[in-house]
């Protein structure tokens, strides 16, 4: 990351002129989002340097992705404006294409043909009116011109500058992810707290044939951990969302392919970070049929988080995760920032991650849980 590019950036955002009244909403969402990316970036190199890495970077990264979806928003928004703007000057074009043709009309009857229109002196009267009106429409529909075309060239600038805070961004944000998946791999290898009991999971994985028969046989023997967690009923309605996208389909919606399911199923970014929601231990990560990597956490007596789609894994079973502690990351990869100029927000967030919540074996609707309101 060159200092001298991101320096450029700020000085962009922070000495740009101010933008016409129409545009100001867009721009200073944008300009916004974009300060906070650079300060995610910013906070990465005290990421490197923290005693607990691994947390350090955890947070850095949510901080970049946070960041980068603001930005994508505000870049989404300008881009609509710019399309609507173009739109009206070509209007305008027109229109004062129409004024000239008639003044050009009115001003080919010259001196004392004027005196002698066709349709006799009250025709020549309203010809006189007419050019009187056609120089005040001309002025005002230049001045409307003008405005548009000043606007536009804001939202041109605007958009350059996105880009490229969105390039840097995402050059930052894969170090980071590569040095928290380095941070996670040269951890020490410490027991886990909770033991599972090896023969009896591989006969369970053996006989499971759906994600929800995983999960019914982990609640039939949970891990014994609760009295040691803060209290999971407690945060109902409150759950953080275990990774930055938006809900696709809730529970009891059906996909594209028909299919219903009990959870969530949430569009994120390619190789989006993806964090416990809660306290709980590891009952099971790894793949199971076509879910991909699945992670199974266990935040209370009789309770399962289940989270199926992730590319890499983190955590081992058996580890005691805290809320907010790193699971995986989703698969894919991020793409240049000129490919984010899309007027449709769920475009590029080609990976999605399933979100089930399991009470005693049962599905439980996870919006009761957790908190959709972004």
């Amino acid at each position: 990351m060159r200092l001298s590019r991101i320096l450029a950036i700020l000085a962009c955002l922070l000495g740009a002129p101010a933008p016409t009244p129409a545009l100001a909403d867009q721009a200073e969402n944008a300009r916004g989002a974009a300060l906070s990316l650079l300060s995610a970036i910013d906070s990465l190199a005290d990421a490197r340097q923290a005693t607990d890495q691994v947390a350090a970077l955890t947070s850095a990264i949510q901080a970049h992705e946070s960041g980068l979806s603001a930005l994508r928003a505000g870049l989404r928004d300008a881009t609509l404006r710019e399309t609507t703007v173009n739109r009206l000057l070509e209007r305008q074009q027109v229109e004062v294409s129409r004024l000239l043709g008639a003044m050009m009309a009115v001003e080919r009857i010259e001196g004392p043909a004027m005196l002698v229109h066709p349709q006799g002196p009250l025709a020549t009267a309203r010809a006189g009116m007419m050019m009187a009106d056609l120089a005040p429409a001309m002025q005002a529909r230049a001045q409307q011109i003008g405005q548009l075309a000043r606007e536009l060239a804001d939202l041109r600038g605007l958009r350059e500058v996105a880009i490229q805070t969105l390039d840097i961004g995402l050059v930052s944000l894969q170090n980071a992810r590569a040095e928290l998946s380095q941070a996670m791999a040269d951890r020490r290898e410490l027991p886990p707290r909770v033991a599972e009991d090896e023969t009896r999971m591989l006969v369970l994985l053996e006989s499971v044939r759906t994600l929800e028969e995983l999960a019914t046989g982990l609640a039939e023997r949970p891990a014994g951990m609760s009295a040691n967690l803060p209290v999971f009923e407690a945060v109902r309605g409150r759950l953080p969302l275990p990774v930055v996208g938006g809900i696709l389909h809730r529970a009891g919606e059906a996909d594209a392919a028909g299919i219903v399911r009990p959870g969530l199923v949430i569009a994120t970014e390619p190789g989006a970070l993806v964090v416990s929601p809660w306290h709980g231990s590891v009952r099971y990560r790894g793949p199971l049929l076509t879910y991909g990597n699945v992670v199974l956490i266990e935040p209370g007596e009789g309770w399962l988080i289940v989270l199926a789609g992730l590319d890499t894994v983190y955590p081992r079973v058996g580890e005691v995760l805290a809320q907010g502690d790193a699971l995986g990351l989703m698969p894919g990869a991020e793409r240049a920032g000129d490919e984010f100029v899309r007027t449709d927000p769920v475009a590029g967030r080609s990976e999605t991650l399933y979100l089930e919540l399991r009470e005693n074996g049962q599905a439980i609707d996870p919006a009761d849980w957790f908190d959709l309101s972004e």
